[in-house]
């Protein structure tokens, strides 16, 4: 297994399961078109963003999208997770953490002291985070009318 920013082929790949991983991602809540991830994700790319792919070969496995946001209190850029998603019949076999650490490397090396990302509460992943070391920040509630 190889972690690398993707060719073309598998962006195209990637791009083309964006609405599954937003799908799990929520928890089954949403499902955008091809159409809204493009709205969502060339904004990130426009600003330096990039992904990472977990491949073997041409064998897409999972991938990691990265970038940067602002506190909007302290001004200070983090590094942002936005999203992380590995194929079905690739779970639990550790591609999740080696993305992410990856990741880690990456905002290290750019000078970041820290890396940022949001999950919905009940997502399984959230377990990942918290192994990682990830620590709860800001809580967002909801109320449903």
């Amino acid at each position: 297994m190889e972690i690398k920013k993707p060719n073309d082929i598998l962006m195209e790949t990637i791009l083309s399961l964006s609405p599954q991983a937003i799908y799990d991602g929520t928890m089954g809540e949403v499902m955008p078109t091809d159409e809204k991830i493009q709205l969502l994700v060339q904004p990130l790319l426009d600003k330096g963003g990039f992904y990472l792919a977990a491949a073997e070969g041409e064998q897409l496995l999972g991938w990691i999208l990265l970038g940067t946001s602002k506190d909007p209190f302290t001004e200070i850029r983090n590094g942002f997770i936005y999203e992380l998603f590995v194929l079905k019949e690739f779970r639990g076999k550790g591609y999740s953490k080696s993305l992410m650490e990856a990741a880690f490397t990456y905002f290290q090396q750019e000078g970041y002291t820290e890396v940022r990302l949001s999950a919905k509460a009940d997502n399984p992943a959230v377990k990942l985070y918290e192994n990682l070391g990830f620590k709860t920040r800001t809580v967002s509630m909801c109320l449903k009318l």
